[in-house]
């Protein structure tokens, strides 16, 4: 929803805080492949430190600095379907390392998975309607898309962190976050559902006449 509405506003940010990427020289699917690498050397700390706070703030470095890759591609001239294709196959990758990372630490298997499937059936959603009609992607502003996931967790993950020192276990505030999270993820894929199927039965309304 973020990114949908304020775009405009907010790629020029990226684009400003991509340029030592640019004059580094390196391509959007070099800065997609390294944001993978940080997420998943993150999620892999946190399984060795189990510090939620820690995890929160290096996500939030880690998933900041994936986000420049599409800021990159406009500042490089260098957008390619190829390139979008690669950056959301990688993006559901990282979602699942953190997710993985949080269920193994917290023994939170279930809710970890009603989280990642919500998230992917958010992008599935919109990515199957692209299949059978033309879309545009910042017409669909969806409430809970992967930019909010992103702020959610590194945010969840702090709170935990803060609410530990007060005595209260990380595994319990993050089960209530990963529980808020899967059924934001899964009421957002059905608001995409609902929209998808307006758009779609307007086509075939179109094609009969």
């Amino acid at each position: 929803m973020i990114d949908g509405l304020f775009k405009r506003h907010i790629d020029p940010l990226w684009e400003s805080m991509a340029t030592p990427l640019v004059r580094m020289g390196m391509t959007p699917n070099q800065v997609t492949a390294t944001g993978l690498v940080l997420i998943c050397l993150t999620s892999a700390l946190y399984l060795w430190h189990g510090n939620p706070a820690v995890f929160g703030l290096t996500l939030a470095f880690a998933f900041a600095f994936d986000a420049l890759d599409g800021a990159v591609a406009r500042r490089r001239s260098m957008c390619t379907k190829s390139g979008g294709y690669f950056d959301a196959m990688v993006d559901r990758y990282q979602e699942l390392a953190v997710l993985a990372a949080l269920a193994a630490v917290n023994d939170l298997w279930a809710l970890a998975l009603l989280a990642f499937s919500g998230g992917v059936l958010t992008s599935y959603a919109k990515a199957r309607t692209a299949i059978e009609i033309p879309i545009r992607n910042e017409a669909w502003p969806d409430f809970f898309e992967r930019l909010e996931r992103i702020i959610f967790l590194s945010a969840m993950l702090l709170v935990a962190g803060a609410l530990s020192l007060a005595g209260i276990a990380p595994a319990s505030t993050i089960a209530v976050g990963l529980g808020i999270y899967a059924l934001l993820a899964h009421l957002t894929s059905v608001q995409r559902m609902r929209r998808a199927v307006a758009l779609l039965r307007a086509a075939d309304g179109a094609a009969k006449d």
